[in-house]
């Protein structure tokens, strides 16, 4: 069925989204946006903020999120991490399915629980590792088979958001869900380095995966950098691919036989159109909304992602004691 049945189906379904800060005020616009569902309101404890949003896209503006139970079909949740269990557990118990921001939970007990929890109520529950949805990245993975060797730098100057929680929940587990959906194999040994800089908890963290299959991954996570980058390089038997996620840039290197002559190497470059992540990371979520079908990137997804970022957060710790005088 193509997209114009997609959305007939779709174009009953009533969204709101849970918090509107910077983030959230683009969740809102995507739904405002989508011919396929109607955004009811939104919701936010900033008066001045919810009453800006709901102005601007207009609709109606809630203060507290029980208020919105029953009224709607399907909500995003982009309030800060440690709110986000509550929260969503509410959501999913009035019967509305849920796209929560990354990371899921702030524990991986609440994660656990929340899943488990999605899983009994038979409701979706979507996480929003938005990368799965970034265009370089799609065209990755129509090239990705076997890799043996990733290296992840996320980088970024400082800024306040995301200050709740250290830089592995904030930046790193985008790179850990992309990793870890992309090698099919348990992870064996982790070793990890990270540092205070300009906040309480961790801002520069450094990780390495071992999995089973012999697959190394090596990530670095930086939210005090001078500059912004966001670069995945991955190797893999007779293939070589470095993509940017912020330009949209894919560089393929491969092995080419040329007989007699020995081997050789090609290269291609590919500009991918930048396209919408945001936008088609909501269009997902609807359509498992309304086809009651398994969301792109799943509750068990972000669990797995969040495990994986709190074994990498002990890591560290283990390794500061072990340092210490």
């Amino acid at each position: 069925m193509g997209a114009f049945g997609k959305e007939e189906r779709m174009k009953d379904l009533r969204a709101a989204v849970i918090g509107v800060g910077h983030l959230g005020r683009l969740h809102a616009s995507k739904y405002a946006e989508h011919r396929g569902a109607q955004l009811v309101g939104v919701v936010d404890v900033d008066a001045r903020r919810r009453e800006a949003v709901a102005r601007e896209l207009g609709v109606h503006a809630f203060a507290r999120h029980e208020d919105i139970l029953g009224e709607v079909d399907c909500v995003s949740i982009a309030v800060p991490t440690p709110l986000h269990y509550a929260i969503a557990r509410d959501c999913l118990e009035g019967g509305v399915d849920v796209l929560v921001e990354k990371p899921l939970t702030t524990t991986v007990e609440e994660g656990k629980a929340l899943v488990e929890f999605a899983a009994q109520k038979q409701q979706v529950l979507q996480v929003g590792h938005l990368e799965r949805f970034n265009p370089a990245m799609r065209h990755v993975r129509d090239i990705v088979e076997n890799p043996r060797f990733i290296e992840c730098h996320r980088l970024a100057p400082f800024g306040d958001r995301g200050t709740d929680v250290d830089v592995v929940l904030d930046l790193m587990i985008h790179d850990l869900d992309i990793v870890l959906s992309m090698v099919p194999s348990s992870v064996r040994a982790v070793e990890a380095v990270g540092v205070p800089v300009l906040t309480e908890s961790v801002d520069i963290a450094n990780a390495r995966l071992r999995f089973a299959n012999g697959c190394i991954a090596n990530l670095t996570s930086s939210r005090v950098s001078s500059k912004r980058e966001r670069m995945i390089r991955i190797f893999q038997p007779d293939v070589y691919i470095a993509a940017d996620y912020d330009q949209c840039h894919v560089r393929v290197c491969r092995r080419v036989a040329n007989g007699a002559a020995g081997p050789s190497l090609s290269m291609e470059e590919h500009r991918i159109d930048g396209g919408d992540a945001l936008a088609d990371e909501i269009a997902a979520f609807l359509e498992a909304v309304a086809e009651r079908t398994a969301p792109a990137v799943s509750g068990w997804d972000g669990l797995k992602a969040l495990e994986m970022a709190h074994t990498i957060i002990e890591s560290m710790e283990t390794e500061v004691r072990a340092a210490a005088p």
